[in-house]
C-alpha cells in the first residue's frame, strides 16, 4: 500500500531552506507531476525517531512501565506492553532490515555506538564526504522506512506512543481514534461554606 503524503504533514518537517522544496516538504516527480517528499523531510523524519531512540535507551530500566492497551480489531481485546523496549527494538530491527552490510555499519558506529566522524572515517577507511553523504543516504532511508512501514509505522511518534487506534471500516478510508479516559474530567467544585 502506497503512503500518500500530504503537504500538511511535511510543511512542518521541511527546511525552510531547502532549495530543492522551498520550504513546503514535497517535490515534483516525473511526468505527471506526482508529489513525493523531499530528502530534508525525509531527514527530519529521522531525526526525531532518533532522538526518542536515545531518550529510551538514556531512561533508567527501572523507569519503564507496562501499560494496557487495546489491540485493533473487532473484539476489543486487551495486551500489557512495554513501549520504550518495543521502540528500541523497532527501530534497531528496522534499520537493520532496511540498509544493507556498508550503510548498516556506518549506521552502527556512528548512530549506535555513538561515534564522531572522525572516528568513523579512520575505522571504516572513508573520506569524510563519502562519509556523510552515505550518513545524508541512510538518514533519508530510514525517514522514508519509519513513516512508511506497515501496519504499524514509527513515526508520527504521538501516534506510536500515544495509543492511537487504527480501525478500517467498511467502506471507509483510515479511521484514527483517541483513547477515550475511564474516568470523566470534571472541574473543581468551589467550597461551600
Amino acid at each position: 500500500m502506497e503512503i500518500d503524503w500530504t503537504r500538511s504533514e511535511t510543511i512542518a518537517l521541511a527546511k525552510e531552506s531547502c532549495t530543492h522544496c522551498h520550504g513546503i516538504g514535497l517535490r515534483q516527480f516525473g511526468r505527471d507531476s506526482e508529489s513525493i517528499p523531499c530528502n530534508c523531510v525525509l531527514r527530519n523524519i529521522f531525526r526525531a525517531c532518533y532522538s526518542r531512540f536515545r531518550y529510551c535507551v538514556g531512561k533508567e530500566p527501572h523507569m519503564s512501565h507496562a501499560r494496557l492497551e487495546m489491540v485493533a480489531g473487532h473484539d476489543g481485546r486487551h495486551s500489557w506492553g512495554r513501549k520504550d523496549e518495543e521502540y528500541i527494538a523497532d527501530f534497531s530491527l528496522v534499520s537493520k532490515r532496511i540498509l544493507d552490510a556498508e550503510e548498516y555499519r556506518i549506521f552502527r558506529f556512528h548512530f549506535l555506538l555513538g561515534a564522531d566522524w572522525r572516528l568513523c572515517c579512520r575505522q571504516l577507511k572513508l573520506e569524510r564526504g563519502v562519509f556523510f553523504h552515505m550518513l545524508y543516504r541512510i538518514q533519508q532511508k530510514l525517514g522514508r522506512a519509519f513513516r512508511e512501514i506497515q501496519p504499524y509505522a514509527l513515526f508520527p511518534l504521538d501516534e506510536y506512543f500515544g495509543g492511537s487506534i487504527e480501525k478500517l471500516l467498511p467502506g471507509s478510508r483510515r479511521v484514527i481514534e483517541m483513547p477515550r479516559r475511564s474516568h470523566a474530567l470534571r472541574p473543581p467544585l468551589k467550597k461551600v461554606a
